[in-house]
């Protein structure tokens, strides 16, 4: 039986990492709709506007991580590629290849310590200014401590976030996807809990800082700390030039993910603004749920990062596009599949005015035709970000001009069009750039792969 669990997963592409992965998000997904069900019980119309919103005010730590995290992930599988594990702690093998893990080892602890610090300043003022003015007529709501916690838990994460990125270019991406799959679980259980006892807006925060302990223990307590220290101390004379090697990478990689930020979490703050909290609760929840199938499907991509990355390094590039091609075909399957199910459900339960717990849960979702306008573009994205990870683990960033383009046209989009038509001038005008951006792409992703394999 285990044999043919085995056989059958291989033939979709589950491998060890991406089923914790994959797990992890069924979990997320799953648990989702549970806090989704929690949050419309136990939250006011105007409360799940303020949860909603806190979650797309966070994304301003965009501006601080600048897309390091995934670059130090591709640098380090490079290197990786050059080594020989003896076991779990140790390696043997180019010591140009040991020193400029060293180098970067050190260089990004260093510097996501400074960012973290800096980080929660920059959400505290942010969440203050913001909410004071546009949320003054909601006095009954108590966002303040929770906003506090939400932020000093973020800027905690930034900081680890780097050691876990490591560990993935050290193809340990089953293991990270493991711990994140135990605190997954863990966050989960905790908010429904803090929903049950009537934590309201508490709820998340709580849950967040108790689960983040999940991350530092699993480092320090088992032969992670060995493996690091091992790592620390391999420094010799060579190392990785920030200035030479990665900021010329990063610099565009930070302009497309800041693109991103105004791209895709701009809706709530503009509603919120706009239309008021119950209208951007209505895109937060629907956001929660499409974002929470992207991540589902993407991860049989995202887990082949190091793979990828070990390939280009080796030039295998026929092995890399079978494996490439094989991926993006089942995970594009199972996002289409995953739109198509949500929607007929949402459809059903308000055709039929289905009521949970005595309210209609359907009307916390966006109506059907804006709800159609943001499920279309989730898929389409799912391609475009296939496209560029494979082109960004030739340690290369060929959509900056695409991603600065269209995130400066949807962000006038989005405040032109929300604040005169509403949400569905906005939802509608962001689906029609999505589909200029994948037929961009798509001609950056042809060209500069027949240009990067023949050279």
């Amino acid at each position: 039986m285990l044999k043919l669990i085995k056989k059958s997963s291989s033939k979709i592409g589950i491998d060890g990492a991406i089923a914790y992965t994959v797990l992890s998000r069924i979990i997320q997904a799953g648990g989702g709709v549970i806090t989704l069900l929690f949050v419309a019980r136990c939250l006011t119309k105007v409360e799940q506007g303020y949860y909603y919103t806190f979650g797309s005010i966070l994304a301003i730590q965009i501006f601080f991580e600048l897309g390091l995290s995934g670059i130090i992930t591709q640098f380090v599988a490079h290197e990786n590629a050059n080594l020989t594990w003896n076991d779990q702690t140790s390696f043997v093998g180019s010591s140009e290849s040991s020193s400029r893990l060293a180098s970067l080892l050190r260089f990004t602890v260093k510097w996501f310590a400074v960012l973290s610090v800096l980080l929660i300043f920059g959400l505290l003022i942010a969440g203050y200014v913001f909410f004071n003015k546009y949320g003054k007529e909601n006095v009954a709501v108590n966002w303040q401590i929770p906003w506090i916690i939400l932020s000093l838990t973020t800027s905690l994460s930034l900081m680890i976030s780097p050691i876990l990125a490591f560990f993935e270019g050290l193809d340990r991406v089953k293991e990270v996807a493991k711990i994140r799959l135990v605190q997954q679980v863990m966050q989960l259980v905790l908010v429904l809990l803090m929903f049950f006892l009537g934590f309201k807006l508490f709820s998340v925060p709580v849950a967040a800082i108790i689960s983040f302990l999940v991350f530092p223990i699993w480092i320090f307590f088992g032969n992670k700390k060995k493996i690091l220290i091992f790592i620390w101390n391999k420094l010799d004379k060579w190392g990785v030039n920030y200035r030479l090697e990665i900021f010329p990478y990063q610099w565009k990689i930070a302009l497309s993910w800041i693109s991103g930020y105004f791209i895709f979490q701009l809706f709530n703050p503009v509603l919120f603004a706009t239309e008021g909290a119950i209208v951007a609760g209505q895109m937060g929840m629907t956001l929660a749920v499409l974002n929470a199938i992207f991540s589902l499907a993407f991860s049989w991509m995202s887990t082949k990062v190091p793979v990828f990355s070990g390939l280009i390094a080796q030039k295998e590039y026929d092995k890399l596009d079978n494996l490439f091609n094989t991926t993006l075909i089942q995970s594009t399957l199972l996002n289409l599949l995953a739109l198509t199910t949500l929607f007929g459900i949402v459809f059903i339960l308000r055709h039929f005015e289905v009521k949970i717990g005595g309210k209609n849960f359907a009307d916390r979702f966006l109506p059907n035709l804006p709800m159609l306008f943001m499920m279309i573009p989730i898929l389409l994205n799912h391609v475009v970000a296939s496209w560029a990870t494979y082109m960004r683990c030739h340690k290369k960033e060929p959509m900056l001009i695409p991603s600065v383009v269209i995130g400066i046209l949807c962000s006038v989009s989005t405040l032109t069009l929300g604040n005169y038509f509403g949400v569905l001038g906005l939802t509608l005008g962001y689906m029609i750039l999505t589909v200029i951006g994948f037929i961009w792409t798509y001609f950056i992703f042809r060209t500069k792969k027949k240009e990067w394999h023949n050279g």
